[in-house]
C-alpha cells in the first residue's frame, strides 16, 4: 500500500478531521474515498440518467455552421 504526504492548512485539516469523524472512518480512508469519487474516469449515474431528457437540445450534427453568405461583411 502506498503512502502520500499532504500539506494542509489548519482550516483544511479541520475539515478533513470533521468529515472523517462524521462518516465514521479514518482520515486516510476518507481521503482515499474522495480521491476515488472525484478521480473516476466515468460519468456519475445521476448524470447518465439525464441523457435524452432534453428533447429540444440541439445536437452538434443538427446545427449547421454559417455559410460565408450568412456572415455580414464589413466594408473597407
Amino acid at each position: 500500500m502506498s503512502q502520500i504526504t499532504l500539506y494542509l492548512d489548519d482550516a483544511t485539516q479541520a475539515l478533513v478531521d470533521q468529515a472523517a469523524a462524521a462518516h465514521g472512518v479514518s482520515k486516510s480512508r476518507w481521503v482515499a474515498d474522495i480521491i476515488r469519487k472525484y478521480a473516476a474516469h466515468e460519468w456519475p449515474q445521476d448524470c447518465l440518467d439525464l441523457a435524452g431528457r432534453f428533447a429540444d437540445f440541439p445536437l452538434c450534427h443538427e446545427s449547421q455552421a454559417p455559410s460565408p453568405a450568412d456572415v455580414p461583411r464589413v466594408g473597407f
